[in-house]
C-alpha cells in the first residue's frame, strides 16, 4: 500500500467490511515499538459527549430546559 503525497492511505475494502469501518468511522494512530497501529475509536453516545458540560447538580426534567442548558451552557438553576 502506498502513501499519497498528502499522507493518505486507502484501507482495503475487505478490511473495512470485516471491521465495520465506513466514512463516519474515526480511527486513531498509535506508535508502539517502532510500528504504527491503526485503531478504530470506540463509539461515544451523543449524550456522553455532553457529560461534564452542565454545571448543575441535577439535570432538568423538561426537554426544553435540558436543551437550553446544553445550548447556552447556563450554570444557573433552570425552570425557576
Amino acid at each position: 500500500m502506498k502513501v499519497t503525497e498528502r499522507g493518505q492511505v486507502t484501507l482495503p475494502k475487505w478490511l473495512r467490511e470485516k471491521h465495520g469501518i465506513d466514512s463516519s468511522t474515526e480511527v486513531e494512530f498509535i506508535e508502539k515499538s517502532g510500528q504504527i497501529i491503526v485503531v478504530k475509536k470506540r463509539a461515544v453516545s451523543s449524550l456522553a459527549r455532553f457529560r461534564g458540560i452542565a454545571k448543575v447538580e441535577t439535570l432538568p426534567s423538561q426537554t426544553d430546559d435540558f436543551l437550553s442548558l446544553i445550548r447556552d451552557g447556563e450554570e444557573n438553576e433552570i425552570g425557576s
